[in-house]
């Protein structure tokens, strides 16, 4: 199959003016294929060769303003257009196309509870063209008209509203959109409906998931309501579409997509078993960013993928700012530090790094691998410095003079930074060169010199070349009764590089650079504050502030700067003390995942999780009293997580029950089963039964972890075998079998297939195409195995064996990880 190029979509959209596509969809046809029908009006500017693109089953038959064209012509997903005449035409295919597995194109899933089953679209970057025939780029915007053949007993979705009659589907037309952005789902969805400021809104899942829907539907119409009014009072342009359907949708690849009038997400949001505060606070994250695409993305589109930080930054940052302003989730820039930044943060010191908006992007393949965190959580942290440098009256006023001037159009990053330089005296045009233009993280240290009659001065040294506008926090420590709490004296407003020193007065117990998180920056301690930090962490007063703290000690520990043990001492000594689920959350896993399993050797790591464990037991008795019942279910989930002995957690699977709670709900009690398989305290009469007590589709893949898991050689060959001998499992399937396989506690057992990795994963890459490949280089890794030979054997396979992008990135990406955790474990032995 051939991918778009930048030159080639510049070259079509010269030639042609896309006006309109008719498509008629029949899903009645068996579970392999569906019939597509598409009629493109369009019309070329002058003379000329072109071509639409498909992928279909069978092309059944072409006609190009009523001269039928050979089916044969189809060179892999081109069909050419020859000798067009300047002025209008009519181009009409009919095709059958394939269903996915793959959450690729239209992806069909038969759900295992109840044995109704669903499809629906993701039609993102080029998938489109598994759908229906298509000038497939984003800049050549259409107007769309979409009809659906489907089983009686379905409901169909899309981006206009719907109506029935005799089993066919009509939905309104939309305006002018991308390609890429047209939406179908139907099956017998369970759906919710209500009606908001004139406009209806629904929320759609699995009729297996209704009561858990039903349960969370107040919360989720507060969350979508408060958001779209917050819009209305940020945006001058109203919201630019018919109706608001949410839809969560099975197998799905992504966390959401933004489709015009129809967001498609992730059907584990619909919440099955308990859930924190801090998860319902990330689904409502997720509701918020894909409403601000109904503006940034949606009304006005990129031209082309080199630009899709203009999409993602920007959803990114409306997200969480728009929550914290209009819902009940007042700290999300908490957890956006934890969790998001670090996602940037890591993706930026790696060797695959681009800048937020890079130069150019050549083609499609090149542009799907810019989806990671410099074009989500570092554009977004881009555009919170740009607002804390500019103010957000400016930001505002520039956005929406992008808005008017683009609406159902295209842009281009020029476009949107002269929006902004028109509404303001700043010099944007510098700002976006040295932020969007570079790559790479800047580290900021402090310098604190002693002056006279005891007071101080600070520097700031910067290894790095971006002006960055922060605070630096001055704390004392109390005196009080309490002892051990850190009290805020001053927060310096500084913009760097700044060469003079700032007076401090009497030197504070900790100086802490960025406080507030406002700017994308590693920062460093000087020795005094460290010890502070060492003694006082859990003695600041604010989430935000210790999130910072805790970021700070994490690049540390990556960089070779703090011994991992170190880490993990801070943790033992602080986090029983941590009142902010996501800092909770985000140094556990930071601490099991990568400190335990990668950056301590294999004869350290029991140590480690004795240590983890005893702090999650810590938080499980702190937590005795039921007054916090988030922070009771992230100790239980990793108290299971890093089990050594299984008597415990095989005990609570046994009752059902935790003592003192949580009672076990599906997703702990296969939390639990996975551990026990690892552990070899469970076998295949247990995991049939429990699947047996939970048939559900998630309940397939915790079966499926917990069978790769089991430490047998029969098992280990199985699960190989269904992930890369066959093309069986889908996406979700393949993903579970991975990430039971590789187990730190069974690297003698899994040695052999270290060195066969490499090859199957580039055979089944090749063969299943990009959302496999993705799979396959993040899950399927044996990211455990953290020695030279690893390394080697990645390297000879990029050399060598010309794995497909999306493959490439993914193995660039892990080695480079290894390579670091490799660093630092020979920092440890110095």
């Amino acid at each position: 199959m051939s991918v778009l190029t930048r030159d080639e979509a510049q070259t079509r959209a010269e030639l042609l003016d896309v006006h309109h596509y008719t498509i008629e969809l029949d899903l009645t046809g068996g579970d392999e294929t569906f019939g597509s029908r598409t009629l493109i009006r369009f019309a070329a500017r002058v003379d000329g060769d072109t071509f639409v693109e498909l992928k279909p089953a069978e092309l059944r038959s072409v006609t190009l303003d009523g001269h039928p064209l050979d089916p044969e012509a189809l060179d892999g997903n081109r069909l050419a257009l020859p000798g067009l005449t300047a002025g209008e035409h009519e181009l009409h295919v009919d095709a059958a196309m394939r269903y996915s597995r793959t959450g690729e194109g239209m992806h069909r899933f038969t759900d295992p509870t109840d044995g109704e089953t669903y499809v629906y679209t993701q039609l993102f970057m080029d998938d489109v063209q598994r759908v229906f025939a298509a000038f497939d780029q984003p800049d050549l915007k259409a107007t769309f008209e979409l009809s659906v053949t489907a089983p009686q007993n379905w409901t169909v979705l899309a981006n206009g509203i719907t109506e029935q009659a005799d089993g066919v589907w009509t939905a309104a037309p939309t305006p002018l959109i991308s390609t890429y952005l047209v939406a179908v789902a139907a099956g017998p969805w369970h759906s919710v409906r209500t009606e908001h400021r004139g406009l209806p809104f629904g929320l759609h899942c699995r009729r297996s998931l209704a009561p858990y829907l039903d349960a969370d539907t107040d919360e989720l119409f507060d969350v979508t309501r408060a958001c779209f009014d917050r819009y209305h009072e940020k945006f001058d342009e109203p919201y630019p579409f018919d109706s608001y359907d949410q839809a969560f949708v099975p197998e799905f690849n992504a966390g959401a997509m933004e489709n015009p009038g129809l967001v498609t997400f992730r059907d584990e949001f619909v919440y099955r078993s308990a859930v924190t505060d801090t998860e319902r606070q990330t689904r409502a994250m997720v509701i918020a960013h894909e409403m601000a695409h109904m503006w940034f993305g949606d009304l006005v589109t990129l031209k082309w993928w080199d630009d899709i930080w203009l999409n993602e930054s920007f959803a990114e940052y409306m997200g969480y700012q728009t929550l914290t302003e209009a819902t009940r989730f007042t700290d999300t820039w908490t957890d956006f530090g934890v969790t998001r930044k670090s996602w940037g943060y890591d993706a930026d010191q790696r060797p695959s790094t681009h800048p937020v908006a890079p130069e150019a992007v050549d083609d499609t393949a090149s542009a799907l691998l810019n989806f990671d965190g410099i074009s989500y959580a570092k554009g977004a942290s881009a555009l919170r410095q740009l607002v804390a440098w500019l103010g957000e009256k400016d930001f505002l006023a520039g956005i929406n003079a992008h808005f008017a001037r683009h609406k159902y159009s295209n842009a281009t990053l020029a476009d949107f930074i002269d929006n902004l330089a028109g509404a303001t005296d700043r010099d944007v045009h510098a700002w976006a060169d040295a932020w969007l233009r570079t790559t790479g993280v800047d580290t900021l240290t402090p310098r604190v010199t002693p002056g006279e009659h005891g007071t101080c001065a600070l520097t700031v040294d910067r290894a790095g070349s971006r002006p960055h506008r922060i605070a630096a926090g001055l704390y004392d420590r109390d005196l009080g009764d309490d002892g051990g709490q850190l009290v805020l004296r001053e927060r310096l407003h500084l913009d760097l590089p700044h060469t003079e020193a700032h007076p401090i007065g009497k030197r504070p117990a900790l100086l802490l650079l960025n406080d507030g998180d406002l700017t994308y920056a590693k920062v460093r301690f000087d020795p005094e504050s460290f010890e502070t930090i060492r003694k006082d962490l859990s003695g600041l007063p604010e989430p935000l502030t210790r999130a910072v703290v805790w970021n700070a000690l994490r690049d540390a520990v990556r960089d070779g700067e703090l011994a991992p043990a170190a880490y993990l001492e801070t943790a033992r000594a602080h986090l029983p003390l941590e009142t902010d689920l996501a800092i909770v959350q985000g140094v556990l896993a930071f601490a099991a995942t990568y400190i335990a399993d990668r950056y301590l050797t294999p004869e350290e790591r029991p140590a480690a999780l004795a240590t983890l464990s005893e702090l999650c037991r810590d938080l499980i008795r702190r937590t005795e009293d039921g007054d916090n019942p988030g922070l009771r279910l992230i100790a239980v989930r990793h108290r299971i997580d890093v089990a050594v002995h299984p008597d415990t957690i095989a005990a609570w699977l046994a009752d059902g029950t935790v003592p003192g709670g949580p009672e076990l709900d599906p997703e702990l009690r296969w939390r639990v089963l996975a551990r026990l398989a690892v552990l070899g305290a469970t076998d295949e009469a247990t995991i049939a039964a429990e699947l047996e007590r939970d048939p559900s589709a998630t309940g397939q893949e915790g079966a499926a972890h917990c069978r790769a898991a089991l430490p047998d050689p029969e098992a280990k060959a199985r699960a190989w075998e269904a992930m890369f001998g066959s093309d069986g499992l889908s996406n979700y399937l393949f993903t579970a079998t991975a990430r039971g396989f590789w187990q730190p506690e069974q690297a003698d057992l899994v040695r052999e297939y270290v060195g066969r990795y490499y090859a199957d994963a580039v055979a089944v890459a090749d063969r299943r195409g990009p959302a496999i490949a993705d799979a396959a280089g993040r899950w399927a890794f044996p990211a455990h195995a953290v020695d030279t030979d690893t390394l080697r054997l990645g390297e000879e396979c990029l050399h060598a064996a010309a794995p497909i992008p999306a493959l490439r990135r993914k193995l660039v990406d892990q080695l480079d990880d290894l390579a670091r955790a490799l660093r630092v474990q020979r920092a440890e032995e110095k």
